[in-house]
């Protein structure tokens, strides 16, 4: 199933940031089965404890699995959010979209960070409890 790529253009804008500029939103999550919406920011203990064995995990199983993540950042202030980006091997919101971050967080009662929102191929929730899932799933057989 590839749901509709559409969804997310409205969710997350026409273009996301990859390692080498941007990107078309369309283009990069098409087709995905999963996309998760990582909440995180470099300044929060939890969230550097946590994004290396999210990213290790997801470079191992979860990126194989038709799964992609965005990183939405909680950083105070651009260069932060380059520097913790650069130990990230997924996509993220740009930086400059301060207001769609916080729509985003609304949307999905963040609370704290890290936080991870999976979302299926359409852009309807997964769990809100992404971190737990998976933690619990670090290859995504369940997802």
């Amino acid at each position: 199933m590839s749901g509709n790529v559409e969804n997310f253009v409205k969710l997350l804008g026409e273009k996301l940031q990859g390692k080498d500029g941007e990107v078309s939103t369309r283009d990069a999550l098409s087709g995905k089965g999963a996309v998760m919406l990582y909440f995180s920011a470099h300044w929060c203990p939890p969230c550097r404890g946590f994004t290396p064995k999210f990213a290790e995990w997801y470079s191992k199983d979860l990126k194989a699995k038709g799964s992609e993540v965005i990183f939405v950042s909680s950083d105070r202030d651009e260069d932060s959010f380059k520097d913790y980006f650069k130990e990230m091997p997924w996509l993220a919101l740009t930086y400059s979209e301060r207001d769609l971050k916080e729509k985003l967080s609304k949307k999905y009662k963040v609370q704290g960070i890290p936080t991870v929102v999976i979302l299926d191929g359409s852009a309807n929730v997964i769990t809100n409890d992404g971190r737990a899932a998976i933690s619990g799933d670090p290859t995504g057989a369940d997802f």
